[in-house]
């Protein structure tokens, strides 16, 4: 290659540098920096007004150790994670199926449901705790309605995040739009052979439509689960402006460590918070990944 052809390519790596310039200012400001400042801030005692103090491990030794409050925050944040994860899967795999058919009016249907998707997220904690209010709201007046006692839902630490998870069964149309896009997409030569071949429609749902959308299974779990841990907004709504509801029932991760940083301005015990639940998601990924192979079937692939 000449010296013309060297001074191009040059030109153009300058080029493309320039370009690229801005995100990587953006991701050094914003991004990287921030990051690296926390993991420093995890090691120190420091409440915003004051200089850091490094205590080293204190932090993290007192977390694991001697919290109480932090290990209810994370069985509160497990128990919600391990439950709504797989029922709003099932659901949402469902719900698209069943909006996955050729009848009058279905369109209406879908934008039926998918419509909690986009809706505001306050005003649904709000609507959602008057529905769920033991004495007028509608869910128990439907219960009773089946002779079903309801129970007192955000007021009994037992029900309390049962209660959560019925309100994000009821907002599953974002997935369920993922899905029957999926869905429609497997090819109609599959049925029509499994078909010839005797196989009824349960058959061909589970041995057809299930393995070629695992793919967008997989991508909904793993996404649902980093979600699930980082559940916030739901918590300080309706368990009274991050107050944790009864017996701490609803004082979930985030919202403690939220607490912990601008309730108490302990920045470098919320700080290393975020640094173990960073360390337990990067672990519950990676286990995802390394599974994945055995259940994701991608169409083309080679067995």
């Amino acid at each position: 290659m000449g010296k013309r052809g060297l001074s191009m390519r040059r030109k153009e790596s300058i080029y493309g540098y320039i370009f690229i310039l801005p995100f990587i200012i953006g991701f050094i400001g914003f991004t990287a920096g921030p990051l690296l400042f926390s993991f420093a801030g995890s090691f120190t005692d420091y409440n915003i007004t004051s200089q850091m103090e490094f205590i080293g491990v204190e932090n993290y030794q007192t977390l694991i150790v001697e919290d109480g409050l932090f290990r209810t925050s994370l069985w509160n944040t497990l128990y919600y994670v391990l439950l709504s994860v797989p029922l709003t899967t099932l659901g949402a795999i469902f719900l698209s199926a069943l909006l996955n058919q050729d009848v009058p009016g279905i369109r209406f249907f879908r934008t039926l449901y998918y419509l909690p998707a986009i809706l505001s997220g306050v005003g649904v904690y709000l609507l959602w705790m008057q529905l769920l209010e033991p004495g007028t709201g509608m869910v128990n007046l439907v219960l009773g309605w089946v002779g079903i006692d309801g129970p007192n839902w955000l007021f009994d630490p037992d029900w309390t995040k049962p209660s959560l998870i019925l309100m994000k069964l009821w907002s599953v149309g974002g997935s369920m739009l993922l899905y029957l896009a999926s869905m429609q997409g497997v090819s109609k030569s599959l049925y029509e052979a499994a078909e010839i071949d005797g196989a009824s429609r349960w058959r061909q749902f589970i041995h057809i439509t299930i393995p070629m959308i695992t793919p967008v299974i997989f991508f909904d779990v793993v996404t649902s689960l980093i979600g699930g841990f980082q559940i916030f907004q739901e918590a300080y709504i309706m368990s009274g402006n991050g107050e944790g509801g009864p017996a701490n029932s609803l004082l979930f991760y985030n919202l403690y460590m939220w607490n912990q940083a601008f309730e108490n301005f302990d920045m470098g015990y919320a700080m290393a918070m975020s640094w173990i639940l960073f360390v337990i998601v990067f672990i519950l990924t990676v286990i995802n990944l390394k599974l994945a192979p055995r259940w994701v079937h991608y169409e083309g692939e080679d067995k």
